[in-house]
């Protein structure tokens, strides 16, 4: 019997950027020209074929990241949302996201993008400090920034922007300040990310030869508490590891992911995970955006891999996810998403152990959650919990 109790979550991967940033291990390509009509077109017949697969069902959210899906023309976005009303039960309050840079060419279509249907912008801001956007690469100020947070207030009735934190050399005393300065331009949302050193980017090879060190161990964790802190005074509270929101402004979408869900993935690198008749069907596309668009060109998708996963390998992915949310995980929806027992998808004497040393704890209602003193450790905890 198939499961169609839970709504589904579509991601939308638009691969273009304008320039690479050196942190960025995400699936993103600069181009001297983009064919936005073949580009399109592919995403469109892609959808309609994972449609055709999974059967109309209802639909949560949509999101459309990247690279840097705002360098899409409006009308590109409308034709994906009219296609995804069509082909799937749209929630009557349907959230939909688009994934922003603060510049002027981008800004200036905040109002044609609404217009297409996008309830919620997601800005990359990154930092309000001119020397640490040199340093991350951003392409544009912090006037800029500013600019574009006070127009997208305007127009959107959601809105969450980036900051990345934890950088060289930064005190905790001016990350403070920074992150006041932001949250007083804020509105219900904001992702506020540690900086890491991701393999393969440029980062990765200038911290390997010395040329900057970030904050590590009890300089991160204060750093990490501090954004805690300052994020309450204004309301948002940390629903997630790098999430924060006021009550009822949490992203409907990345819950689904966090919670362990069923999600589309459409675009070239994109992922998928769908539970049919008892089986988890994992999927990636093509990361290439050129041999993605002849695959969807030729075959109607540009599936790169699809493997069913182990109902082990399904419980780690869900307690890797849950365990970041502040609500923790319920061990019988692990079970029900899994198809193993919770007590099976653990080691009970680690469990034991970290429940003792206060990293992890059972709430009142059964779930289990990590602690404060958890969360930071969370990398280094989830390998030895996890069987």
């Amino acid at each position: 019997m198939r499961c169609v109790t839970e709504p589904l979550a579509l991601y939308i991967h638009w691969p273009f950027c304008a320039a690479k940033c050196p942190y960025c291990d995400f699936n993103s390509h600069v181009r001297d020209r983009v064919d936005e009509a073949r580009f399109r077109d592919a995403l469109r017949r892609e959808l309609a074929f994972e449609a055709a697969r999974t059967g109309r069902r209802p639909l949560a959210s949509i999101f459309f990241g990247g690279g840097t899906p705002s360098l899409m023309a409006p009308e590109t976005v409308a034709a994906l949302i009219g296609d995804a009303r069509a082909l799937f039960d749209a929630a009557p309050d349907i959230e939909i996201t688009l994934e922003a840079n603060p510049t002027s060419v981008e800004i200036g279509r905040l109002a044609a993008f609404r217009d297409a249907g996008v309830s919620r912008a997601s800005l990359g801001v990154q930092s309000l400090e001119e020397e640490a956007l040199r340093f991350l690469g951003r392409k544009h100020d912090a006037a800029q920034a500013i600019a574009a947070l006070e127009s997208a207030r305007a127009i959107f009735p959601r809105l969450s922007f980036d900051l990345i934190y934890a950088r060289p050399g930064q005190a905790e005393a001016a990350w403070r300040a920074e992150l006041r300065r932001a949250l007083a331009l804020a509105a219900d949302h904001l992702s506020l990310y540690q900086l890491t050193i991701e393999p393969g980017t440029q980062f990765a090879t200038l911290h390997a030869r010395g040329d900057f060190a970030l904050p590590e161990g009890d300089d991160a964790a204060r750093l990490y508490f501090a954004t805690a802190e300052e994020a309450a005074r204004f309301d948002l509270h940390p629903y997630e590891v790098s999430n924060y929101a006021k009550p009822g402004a949490e992203s409907r979408h990345n819950l689904a992911y966090w919670r362990y869900g069923d999600y589309l993935g459409i675009g070239p690198g994109a992922h998928q995970r769908i539970l049919t008749d008892g089986r988890m069907v994992a999927l990636r596309r093509h990361r290439a955006p050129e041999e993605w668009a002849a695959r969807v060109e030729r075959d109607g998708h540009g599936t790169a891999g699809e493997e069913v996963l182990a109902p082990a390998e399904r419980a780690r992915e869900a307690l890797l996810m849950g365990l970041r949310l502040a609500e923790g995980v319920d061990p019988a929806r692990i079970a029900a998403r899994a198809g193993i027992p919770f007590a099976q998808a653990i080691d009970p004497a680690m469990l034991a152990a970290l429940l003792e040393e206060d990293y992890l704890a059972w709430t009142d209602s059964g779930r289990l959650r990590a602690t404060e003193e958890g969360i930071v450790r969370l990398d280094a905890l989830l390998p030895v919990l996890l069987r």
